[in-house]
């Protein structure tokens, strides 16, 4: 009985720690609710401060939810190729990206909620990087070459799969974000680490993540 007890208080506990607050739910339904997000800067010492904080899980089912990542989703096609967005690059410290999958055919924008990555491959690319919160930085990171992903979609759904390449690095990039983890400040962590280094970049694999 004690253990269906503790079970039960982890359960509610988890989908409290999932509720939006209203500040999120405010900056979610903000204006046209069609259209897109602003994208946070680095610049903006306030905006900033977001970027570099830990994202939480986020409640699938809860209809805020949706507007979030369908306006997400405006945020990225407003921009001059971007090919990926976390969800505190819109001002919303939860476990939501926005994906270009260039593995699959017609290179499709994906949703992914709450993606964990549970497996990295050894193998590392080289390869640059942008990203649309930081202007006028550019570089190259090594991102492990391929990646087992979780994660649920808005009807709760769980789902599994490898992902390689380009479009892993995206994944890479943009999970990084729901860990504060920034480019610019990643590149400084970087200087000691030694990989084996493969050339897997398309010429055209340069959009801003």
């Amino acid at each position: 009985m004690k253990k269906i007890s503790l079970l039960f208080i982890l359960f509610i506990g988890l989908m409290n720690a999932q509720k939006l607050t209203p500040s999120e739910i405010s900056i979610i339904n903000q204006g046209d609710k069609n259209s897109a997000l602003p994208i946070y800067q680095t610049t903006d010492e306030n905006q900033y401060k977001t970027l570099l904080s830990l994202s939480a899980e986020i409640d699938p089912l809860d209809k805020n939810t949706a507007v979030l990542v369908s306006r997400m989703k405006e945020s990225l096609l407003s921009t001059d190729g971007g090919v990926g967005i976390a969800a505190p690059q819109v001002g919303i410290n939860r476990k939501v990206i926005w994906v270009q999958r260039f593995d699959k055919k017609g290179e499709p924008l994906e949703y992914f909620i709450n993606p964990v990555i549970v497996w990295r491959s050894e193998l590392q690319n080289l390869g640059p990087e942008g990203d649309l919160s930081i202007p006028d930085f550019r570089d190259q990171f090594y991102r492990s070459k391929v990646i087992q992903l979780e994660y649920v979609d808005l009807k709760g759904q769980k789902y599994s799969e490898i992902v390689e390449g380009f479009t892993a690095v995206i994944f890479q990039h943009e999970i990084d974000h729901l860990f504060g983890i920034l480019i610019s400040d990643k590149k400084e962590k970087e200087k000691n680490d030694s990989y084996q280094k493969v050339d897997a970049f398309k010429k055209s694999d340069s959009g801003m993540r």
